[in-house]
């Protein structure tokens, strides 16, 4: 589009307009604030890519296994399906974008208006992430604290509602930058680049979306894990019950044949009485201790994906903290600014990382992404064929005996 353009034509109508060249052309539809003309392009920011494609193919293996495998449809895993649509739409709509500044040396190329658009995506799906991880914490926390209140009413429309809220938040919290941005440029571009330069809405919004669900998620995880000590201390107590008498007495004027058998009785007792506190409590206690054991399996697994996700959005949030409050003379700006670019795609990861840690630590994923994997192969296309073509027959069918019924009809009122 830019080929065949004259460049003083175009500045004529713009004369502030985009320095971006292309053999040595200027580029029309970019914005004014883009890259200088020459800027010298950072190749090597094309590996990104790989983790581009790791992020938004592994999200979707986790949508497909919630959404077809009926042993993970329950409310923790559509909590975990709803945070990967989030990091697979980071995948999609952000990390492209932030890998063609990088590209451009940190210089906007694209139009003006795409700016705080963009600023605001990624604050909504970064917000949603920590927001999802935060509500399943507490959710779990609820659950095993009032499990007769929770269970009554955690049905899957619950679950959706609660899923609404955390987007909802999310939303709520990110729909600043847009009203903000595109009423006024200087609030999300300086020096040609495009970021956030409100330092009060940086410092907020960093709380707000960041710390204060991080406060909560850390805490009420650690309930959990407490809570779940002591009720499986308590179920092995039911499971194991104590005896009543350690010892037994005899009297030195009893003969030693009345000391025997008082021994067989006494052990006869215990005996009963343990067998008749296990009829009682076994089948309780073994499904409790059952239950207890799964969630703890889970709540380690969702201890390594909250983990992984503070350690891995703290820095950016830490430095993006330290630009606003620390002076510039302690905090140099270069330095806080380069450590900004690299913590930010440290962050990104954490959105790739998530489908391998289910795939590490859950059967049941594992199993669905191997199947959908091999699917997806020469080998299995065919058995994938067949599958579509028994599906294909089944509607025609279908279709077959609708038709038969409507000449069926026709038939009876043309004879009436």
């Amino acid at each position: 589009m830019a080929s065949g353009l004259d460049p003083s034509s175009f500045n004529s109508h713009n004369e502030t307009g985009p320095r971006s060249c292309h053999g040595g052309l200027e580029l029309t539809n970019v914005s004014s604030y883009g890259p200088a003309c020459g800027v010298e392009k950072n190749w090597p920011a094309l590996l990104i890519l790989v983790v581009i494609a790791l992020t938004v193919m592994g999200n979707i293996l986790v949508i497909l296994a919630v959404s077809l495998e009926k042993k993970l449809q329950n409310a923790t895993n559509y909590f975990l399906m709803s945070l990967a649509v989030a990091d697979m739409l980071l995948g999609i709509l952000v990390m492209p974008v932030s890998m063609v500044t990088i590209l451009y040396g940190y210089s906007w190329p694209l139009p003006a208006v795409l700016c705080p658009i963009w600023i605001y995506l990624d604050v909504l799906f970064s917000t949603a992430s920590i927001m999802h991880l935060c509500a399943i914490s507490l959710d779990r926390y609820i659950a095993i604290r009032s499990p007769l209140h929770h269970s009554r009413f955690n049905s899957h429309t619950k679950a959706r509602v609660k899923i609404m809220a955390v987007w909802t938040i999310s939303i709520g919290i990110s729909m600043p930058i847009p009203v903000l941005g595109l009423r006024d440029h200087s609030k999300v571009f300086k020096d040609g680049s495009c970021f956030l330069t409100d330092d009060s809405f940086v410092l907020v919004g960093s709380f707000v979306a960041f710390f204060v669900p991080l406060t909560i998620m850390v805490v009420t995880y650690f309930l959990t894990i407490h809570a779940l000590q002591t009720e499986a201390t308590m179920c092995l107590d039911q499971l194991v019950p104590r005896p009543k008498w350690s010892t037994t007495f005899t009297p030195s004027f009893l003969p030693q044949a009345s000391t025997i058998s008082s021994e067989k009785l006494f052990r006869r007792s215990i005996s009963r009485e343990t067998r008749s506190n296990s009829v009682s409590g076994s089948l309780f206690g073994r499904r409790s201790m059952q239950t207890i054991s799964n969630e703890q399996k889970a709540s380690k697994v969702l201890g390594i994906v909250f983990f992984l996700f503070v350690i891995m959005w703290c820095p950016f949030f830490i430095t993006n903290v330290l630009v606003v409050v620390c002076d510039s003379e302690i905090c140099e700006p270069n330095l806080m600014a380069g450590l900004l670019n690299v913590f930010v795609w440290v962050g990104y990861l954490s959105s790739a990382v998530n489908p391998l840690v289910y795939t590490l630590f859950n059967k049941t994923y594992r199993a669905a992404f191997l199947r959908y994997v091999r699917c997806g192969t020469s080998r299995r296309r065919s058995r994938c064929n067949k599958i579509l073509s028994v599906s294909h027959s089944r509607v025609k069918r279908a279709f077959f005996s609708l038709d038969l019924n409507i000449v069926r009809v026709e038939a009876c009122l043309t004879s009436s």
